[in-house]
């Protein structure tokens, strides 16, 4: 008990540092791991002790950033439902899956209640952004990177608008995959036994995927990107998602030819170095990804095997 005690200020405190690191450089660097500390917290102290340390943790930082504390606790609290979601699902030793499933889903809930709570107070997200937009493009954009955009800047803006599902799903899918990553490692070294992702080289998307895929690449071919029709809107979101998606099953598959040939893992990491370096060549590992869900060629290599 005693332990657990040190453990849950320990976490407090990282939780303090991590909320008053927003308002400093440092924020590139720790506003990743902001569900992390009450993770932890959560898991390793009883309900009562959690509320209590949590509670005196947000009373710490508002007391030492006065006016500029109430943005800082509606960041954490922001994060507090899906630390609860995911911290549950730990403690009944879930399987990853559905932990990440469960904190992606409750972090992109939580964003579109925030945009219909914005709405009925009066304040428009979507207008502040697009102005947000239009006066960077017009002004901040440095010039070179202005020149590379289309002469309608009123295009790019309105194309920035429109992938907003996108970058909700993005943010939501960072921060679980990130949260889940780190607060594992931390809770198996403390002896907590929770379970992992399947390896990479086991993973398989469902074959639906594919044609969801392919109907929307035949629908994108035919659609005015320009448009602001409700297709084009959903394509515009749809498919950077299943091309991130089938791009990483590449990956996958290049994990199990590696394993398959019992050679070190030098053939994906190779890839993902790529792909960090030449963003273009995900729609070509995409490609890959697709063979590999549509086809058995994973069979076929065994028999050559």
């Amino acid at each position: 008990m005693g332990n657990r005690s040190w453990q849950g200020i320990i976490w407090a405190i990282v939780t303090i540092a991590l909320l008053l690191s927003m308002m400093t450089p440092f924020i590139i660097f720790t506003v990743s791991f902001l569900m992390v500390p009450v993770l932890m917290l959560y898991v390793k102290s009883s309900t009562k002790r959690f509320v209590i340390m949590y509670v005196l943790s947000l009373l710490i930082v508002y007391a030492l950033t006065g006016l500029h504390g109430m943005f800082l606790l509606s960041v954490s609290l922001f994060f507090l439902p899906p630390v609860l979601v995911m911290g549950n699902l730990y403690k009944r030793k879930a399987a990853a899956r559905t932990v990440i499933t469960s904190g992606t889903v409750t972090l992109l809930a939580e964003s579109l209640l925030s945009l219909v709570i914005g709405y009925l107070l009066g304040f428009d997200p979507i207008s502040k952004f697009k102005q947000f937009m239009s006066d960077y493009v017009t002004t901040t954009m440095p010039p070179g990177l202005r020149e590379l955009l289309p002469n309608d800047h009123d295009w790019y803006v309105n194309l920035m608008v429109q992938v907003i599902p996108l970058y909700l799903i993005l943010f939501a899918l960072f921060y679980a995959f990130v949260s889940h990553g780190i607060t594992r490692w931390f809770l198996n070294k403390s002896g907590e036994g929770i379970p992992g992702l399947r390896p990479m080289r086991e993973r398989m998307l469902p074959k639906s995927f594919v044609w969801i895929y392919l109907i929307a690449f035949v629908l994108d071919l035919f659609i005015d990107p320009a448009s602001n029709s409700l297709i084009a809107t959903l394509l515009m979101n749809l498919l950077p998602i299943l091309v991130l998606a089938f791009a990483i099953q590449a990956l996958c598959f290049l994990f199990y030819i590696a394993h398959a040939n019992k050679w070190k893992p030098i053939l994906p990491i190779v890839a993902i170095v790529i792909l960090c370096f030449m963003p273009p060549f995900l729609f070509i590992y995409s490609l890959l990804g697709v063979f590999d869900v549509a086809f058995p060629i994973r069979e076929r290599f065994k028999k050559n095997l």
